[in-house]
């Protein structure tokens, strides 16, 4: 049986395509694995070509828009793993294995977050915000954080409660702010997101996409994508993300972060935290 990979390049039979809009049909073929969970931004910085080549491409095609042409990429991929035999929960799993494989190319260039690191490192108090799905996220990013900066301050509330601590943050000479917002996008966050730079911080964000409302809030997006196969998103690749960002924050400290986890280190084994 022609299974779902070879008939990705049934998809671009029918059309008349212009010679960019073929370079992004033949970037697809060649990373079927990839391709699909890329927003129309990354994908054309892979195929070498503009955005909007990357719409009409899917226009061409006969899709309504981008987000159609993607969802019936991810559809072809991932239907793989049912033609062989598998189930949804296995579909689920592979969908975030591609995820990963996206996030690991939007990481070949290191210096993006290792400048990241830098700044983040930085700021003192160092913020983070996280609201309903994303508010895991910011705690786990935080948790680990907090061995190894001296003052992070989590918001996981929105409202008045959040942009006074956003401006207590500020105040205290807080620089730059991480927001962690994957779909949907509350508009809570976005409203502290805006705040925040009102206010003067910098913003960086983790989102499931370049584009859309969060890059019109942030100065800074990384993409995680999310994995949509069941009833409710998946945050595999964010939450890899997320200990990457941790790594790059104790890169731009080492000296400071080494002092810390010993401190915290000595401090676990002399009160007993851990079980052998």
């Amino acid at each position: 049986m022609e299974n779902g990979l070879e008939r990705l390049p049934a998809l671009f039979d029918g059309g008349r395509l212009s010679p960019t809009q073929r370079r992004v049909a033949r970037y697809v073929a060649d990373h079927p694995r990839e391709a699909p969970f890329l927003s129309s931004v990354e994908l054309a910085s892979r195929a070498g070509v503009s955005q909007p080549t990357v719409t009409r491409l899917a226009v061409a095609l006969g899709y309504g828009g981008y987000g159609e042409f993607q969802k019936d990429l991810r559809r072809v991929v991932l239907g793989t793993v049912e033609e062989a035999g598998g189930n949804k929960f296995q579909a689920a799993v592979d969908e975030e294995i591609s995820n990963l494989r996206a996030l690991r190319g939007a990481l070949e260039d290191d210096g993006k977050i290792a400048e990241l690191g830098r700044d983040l490192a930085s700021s003192v108090p160092l913020v983070v915000v996280g609201l309903r799905a994303s508010a895991p996220l910011a705690g786990f990013f935080s948790y680990f954080a907090e061995k190894l900066h001296p003052d992070v301050r989590t918001i996981t509330d929105g409202g008045s409660a959040g942009t006074d601590r956003l401006a207590q943050a500020r105040r205290a000479g807080a620089g730059w702010a991480l927001c962690f917002v994957l779909p949907r996008y509350p508009r809570e966050t976005l409203a502290l997101m805006e705040y925040a730079r009102e206010l003067g911080l910098r913003v960086a964000a983790v989102s499931d996409r370049v584009g859309g409302p969060v890059s019109g809030a942030a100065e800074v997006v990384l993409p995680a994508g999310v994995g949509t196969r069941l009833v409710f998103d998946s945050q595999t690749a964010a939450m890899a993300l997320s200990t990457v960002l941790i790594e790059a924050l104790s890169d731009a400290a080492p000296r400071r972060a080494q002092a810390n986890l010993e401190d915290f280190e000595q401090r676990a084994q002399n009160l007993g935290w851990f079980a052998e």
